[in-house]
């Protein structure tokens, strides 16, 4: 066997997938010079979201396993739905999630002028035309998947002609949709793509780069691939959806490039259960307002996450776990979740929160006192140290910690019962008092001197530990429950003609404008996720207009249904071996 040279860029690459293993081969067949260079080509036309996510890992993840580059690449072709700001978002998101493109930033707009000759370079060689037909004509010209196209009337146009009319077009003399530039290829084709598409039309918009310099703009399928082919890419990967479109990119480049070319490699798209991936629903929820705007933290945005408290590194992760597949598939939500709360769960302090505030006074402590308790930071990094909890005689405890006519399997507070407070003390609950309406309103309730820590030293056990908040201590906050936006797996699946609007969940974001949080977590910064002590995993809002208190968002609760579904299958299999005979 050869020895392998210890440049090899594929040393070091254990499993690998099956793009992977593409590269691995045209590595060892010395394809492309041994060079490796991606891109990731968004259009500038909304705001990046958790199915990009899996595109930058896997472009830049790429690039990085093989020592190679992958650019930045905006395909921005259709001014008039694209801005700025979705621009510099997509750049901050990329950003964020940990990737660096350099130097190597590039626009498909900054090859207008060299797509526009490659046109003129297809009529030329009589495989452009212009053609007249309406969009309803060229539509029923094209025919169907069971019926071939027919030519256009204007097909056999001389190549004089076409290029008059095209220098015509770009000089502004038709209005938009007038006429459009189409490729001759073949109207019989099995592949729509292959009959006869418009690579360039007119559409006097303003672009966000190039002002008014262009009045045409070439179709997306037309620059798509030739930039790809301008800037040296070797392997530019895409979604499933772009398959059929892959001749049609070659053929470009074989017409107008030599005919080393960039090799298409298609992988399935992310489908997220309870969630809808399509940037034109996305928009559609936020242009309707119903939703707070493309960072609503309900929205599966990568900014609406980062404002929710979900972590690069989480998302790194699922990417990861979620691996890449040549079958499109649903993805559980839970998954996703799941990834957020094991990475927070190693780093996230932990403190104690009541968003459902009922008082407690503990008849028995001395008035006026307030006692500093030590509490533990994160038990999974002893690194974070310990903090100082005040107590005092009156506090607050969670509302659903409490009631009056406790069920035998309800080990909480109820008059009669003992419990520890969390790195306190153990409490009973003597009395309670209630309002005009019945509510109950306070509890009063003993403590027991001898237990302070949280342990008996009778050893005496006591079934439930409550989190708590002091009082005379206590910061007021606002606190966002976000939870899935949409009641339905699959909402974007639009059945009896039923809007994927309609299946939103109505209790997708509850407001709690009144709780109660120990003192530390005053001076936590926006965009920190910590941890409520029971509650779940919560995140100073970066966009808050509270000026008198904080706002946290909750980022996800502290209930792992995929771990609990994880275990279960595993139980399963390890069952399933068992009964399996031995060889």
């Amino acid at each position: 066997m050869k020895e392998q040279k210890s440049d090899d860029k594929t040393a070091g690459v254990a499993k690998v997938h099956f793009i992977q293993q593409r590269i691995i081969d045209d590595l060892k067949a010395a394809k492309n010079d041994g060079r490796v260079h991606t891109r990731f080509p968004p259009e500038p036309n909304g705001y990046l979201h958790i199915g990009h996510a899996k595109s930058i890992c896997l472009n830049f993840g790429l690039a990085k396993t093989f020592a190679g580059v992958c650019n930045l690449r905006f395909d921005d072709t259709n001014p008039s739905k694209e801005e700025v700001e979705y621009v510099n978002s997509i750049r901050e998101d990329v950003r964020w999630l940990g990737f660096d493109w350099g130097e190597n930033e590039f626009f498909a707009s900054d090859y207008f002028a060299k797509l526009h000759d490659y046109a003129v370079q297809l009529i030329e060689q009589g495989q452009a035309y212009v053609c007249d037909l309406s969009p309803s004509e060229t539509r029923e010209y094209r025919g169907n998947l069971q019926e071939p196209g027919r030519n256009s009337p204007f097909r056999e146009r001389s190549v004089t002609e076409n290029l008059d009319l095209f220098a015509r077009m770009r000089a502004g003399d038709f209005a938009d949709g007038a006429r459009v530039l189409r490729a001759k290829i073949d109207m019989t084709s099995g592949n729509m793509n292959m009959r006869d598409p418009v690579i360039y039309r007119i559409a006097n918009v303003v672009h966000h780069r190039t002002g008014d310099t262009w009045c045409i703009y070439p179709m997306y399928d037309f620059a798509h691939g030739l930039s790809d082919a301008i800037e040296g890419i070797t392997h530019s990967v895409c979604t499933l959806e772009f398959q059929d479109h892959r001749p049609l990119y070659d053929w470009f480049i074989e017409q107008l490039l030599t005919p080393s070319q960039p090799q298409q490699i298609e992988f399935s798209r992310l489908n997220l259960s309870y969630t809808v991936m399509s940037k034109r629903k996305l928009k559609q929820l936020v242009d309707e307002n119903l939703v707070s705007g493309w960072d609503d933290p309900r929205l599966p945005t990568l900014s609406g996450l980062r404002r929710r408290g979900f972590s690069p590194e989480s998302i790194r992760n699922f990417c990861e776990r979620i691996g890449v597949a040549k079958r499109n598939s649903m993805v559980d939500v839970a998954l996703l979740e799941h990834s957020v709360r094991e990475d927070l769960n190693r780093r996230a302090a932990r403190y104690m929160a009541v968003l459902n505030p009922l008082k407690v006074v503990i008849e028995n402590y001395p008035e006026g006192q307030i006692e500093e308790l030590d509490a533990i930071n994160n038990p999974e990094d002893e690194s974070m140290g310990k903090r100082k909890v005040p107590f005092s005689r009156v506090i607050y405890v969670e509302r659903d910690d409490f009631m009056e006519d406790a069920p035998k399997k309800f080990y909480r507070l109820t008059v009669g019962r003992e419990v520890r407070l969390r790195y306190a003390y153990y409490i009973r609950c003597e009395r309670i008092e209630k309002d005009e309406n019945g509510e109950v309103t306070t509890l009063y309730c003993t403590y027991d001197p001898a237990t302070r820590g949280g342990t008996s030293p009778d050893g005496r056990k006591v079934k439930s530990t409550l989190h708590w908040v002091a009082e005379k201590t206590a910061i007021s906050a606002e606190v966002r429950l976000y939870d899935r936006l949409f009641s339905d797996p699959d909402p974007a699946a639009e059945k009896d003609g039923e809007s994927f609007t309609a299946k939103i969940n109505p209790d997708s974001l509850t407001v709690l404008d009144d709780c109660k949080l120990e003192p530390a977590l005053a001076d936590v910064a926006a965009g920190r996720a910590v941890q409520f002590e029971r509650l779940g995993y919560f995140t100073v809002d970066s966009k808050a207009n509270s000026s008198d208190k904080q706002v946290f968002n909750r980022t996800v609760t502290l209930r792992d249904n995929w771990a609990k579904k994880s275990a279960k299958q595993q139980n399963k299999n390890k069952s399933r071996d068992k009964r399996r005979p031995e060889c």
